[in-house]
């Protein structure tokens, strides 16, 4: 099917052949020579010194003022926003003025890319600019770019729609400051933990992304087929068994920043392919891990901030060690009243039902538990704090705890009513491993989609002797949001997945219910042309403007097409 423009596209299209048929390249291959960026000039011109005389500076054009023989643009390069002014006869010297009076007043439009060389001067309204002596253009956009305006540090018909800002990143990183300095921030954030880490002497690691078992969690896997050896394959939910293999063979200290996959739900706090750092370190344990995960948030935080306080949403949350320590038992009884340390999972799935916690019979005891937790406490933990010693029916990787029968050695660091990290105690007893695992088979036999897999590798390296360790899995997504006040996932990772994109398929249904209609056939096509791509919007328009419209697309394309009447227009939409 015949691809439909709209009318800026239409335009645009033309303005490129128009440049072409100048002898402009609209895409030139050479480097163009950049000695200067917009943050620079402004942080360091002189006006008294006058420096800054020959820069050459690339960008895309924000906005223009036309103005006769001389304009004003706003060029954007990677570090902000500048102003350059236009003089036609600086631009053209000498008798043919093309380049400004056809080039820059007619084939430019905003979202193009061009290169500038000039000198740096002040304007009569005190504003850094460049004076263009010549300008080169670097590349023709062919879509019409969402109008943004930012004006003392204010910004003004904002790009929001989150629908389109997570599907077309690339045009909410151009027009969206905020969104930019969110992904400078996170990759600051990844540095400074980096940083952190191999300041320590610990190791950084790859891992396997396919796996043929997948473990060190409980989520479900995406699962996928190697033709060559004929077997099935999982992408990894966590890399925590592969890492407890490199202790087992002699290495200190392993970390690894992993693209972890899990076929779950979607939602403003999950995506099925996110980020987290494991690290494991043996000779140590999980009260040792609170510590070190305390040091290092509250370093990162003054690393990006200069403070330990941060701004998300309403609320302040410190990150200043220590951090608060609650027990998993003592939360539940705190936020609900009840003691639930003694019962059975008879009686935890009756309490869970009474707290209104959706709950079904594949449930075991850990499952019934976590679920009480997260109804009923996560939420309210807003500052920093460590919820530990968790029922070893949760966390079939744990090691039993020292002195507390029927628990783990265990932690979730829990901010702003969310879990920010996990943390063991690893378990390193082969024995008491294997058991555990078969206790996850019969949960899976039950129906638990999310147990985990025996896995008799693991088994045969800890068979091995691994030391003591402890080891911990940190959301590099969720500490995003944190240090950055997003409200949803999607706001820190470049591309998230998104549902099927329907437009495609909706403008075909468009055009279908058009053919049906007393819209003629050499009209059909032109309605998307002019913005229109559904029924319901079209019943919605006035005749006078889809009059007006249609005919105006008419002339300035030079369809030759005969002009419906008014009334007849009306007559299309009464009998829609």
């Amino acid at each position: 099917m015949e691809r439909i423009l709209s009318e800026q596209e239409i335009i645009r299209r033309q303005s490129l052949e128009a440049l072409y048929k100048l002898n402009i390249d609209p895409y030139p291959a050479a480097q163009y020579p950049v000695n200067v960026t917009a943050t620079e000039i402004k942080e360091t011109y002189d006006d008294g010194k006058k420096n800054l005389q020959e820069v050459s500076i690339a960008g895309r054009i924000m906005s223009r003022r036309i103005m006769g023989k001389a304009s004003f643009a706003e060029l954007q390069d990677h570090t902000g926003r500048i102003q350059v002014y236009f003089k036609r006869d600086d631009i053209c010297p000498g008798e043919d003025k093309t380049m400004y009076n056809d080039v820059f007043k007619k084939l430019l439009d905003i979202g193009d890319i061009i290169g500038i060389k000039g000198f740096v001067f002040i304007t009569q309204m005190g504003e850094i600019t460049i004076h263009a002596q010549e300008f080169t253009v670097l590349s023709k956009s062919l879509h019409p770019l969402p109008i943004v305006k930012e004006k003392d540090g204010k910004i003004y018909d904002a790009f929001t729609n989150p629908e389109q800002r997570y599907r077309q990143r690339y045009l909410d990183l151009l027009v969206n400051s905020k969104s930019r300095n969110t992904f400078v921030k996170r990759t600051k954030i990844t540095n400074a933990m980096r940083n952190f880490l191999n300041g320590k002497g610990y190791l950084e690691v790859e891992t396997p992304i396919l796996q043929p078992i997948y473990g060190g969690a409980a989520a479900r896997p995406f699962v996928t087929h190697h033709n060559t050896l004929d077997m099935k394959l999982y992408l990894r939910i966590a890399n925590e068994l592969y890492l407890k293999k490199l202790i087992v063979g002699g290495f200190h200290a392993v970390y690894e920043f992993a693209k972890d996959f899990r076929n779950e739900g979607m939602d403003r706090f999950h995506n099925p392919e996110f980020t987290q750092m494991e690290l494991y370190v043996a000779y140590k344990d999980y009260i040792w891990m609170m510590e070190l995960v305390e040091e290092m948030v509250e370093k990162i935080t003054m690393e990006l901030y200069g403070k330990t306080t941060v701004q998300v949403g309403d609320n302040l949350i410190d990150f200043k060690a220590p951090w608060k320590r609650m027990t998993m038992y003592e939360a539940i009884q705190h936020f609900t009243g009840i003691d639930i340390s003694e019962m059975d999972e008879a009686t935890l799935r009756k309490t869970a039902q009474n707290l209104g916690v959706e709950v079904d019979e594949t449930m075991g005891k850990g499952k019934l538990i976590d679920e009480i937790f997260g109804e009923a406490c996560e939420k309210n933990l807003i500052q920093p704090t460590f919820i530990t010693d968790y029922p070893v029916e949760m966390s079939p990787l744990a090691k039993k705890h020292r002195s507390k029968p029927g628990l783990v050695e265990r932690f979730e660091a829990i901010v702003n009513g969310k879990e920010l990290c996990n943390a063991y105690s690893e378990l390193n007893d082969p024995i008491d491993q294997r058991k555990r695992f078969e206790e996850q088979l019969l949960l899976a036999n039950r129906g638990d989609k999310e147990a985990m897999m025996l896995d008799e590798d693991f088994l045969r390296a800890i068979e091995q002797g691994m030391p003591p360790t402890s080891g911990l899995g940190i959301g590099i997504d969720r500490l995003a949001m944190l240090l950055t006040d997003a409200s949803s996932i999607q706001d820190v990772i470049f591309f998230p997945q998104m549902k099927p994109d329907n437009t495609a398929k909706a403008l075909d249904q468009f055009l279908t219910e058009l053919a049906d209609s007393p819209v003629p056939e050499e009209w059909i096509n032109i309605i998307p042309k002019i913005g229109i791509t559904g029924i319901d919007q079209l019943k919605q328009t006035k005749p006078g403007k889809l009059h007006q419209d249609l005919c105006s697309f008419n002339k300035k394309n030079k369809l030759n097409l005969k002009n419906p009447l008014l009334e007849e227009v009306e007559n299309w939409l009464t009998q829609l």
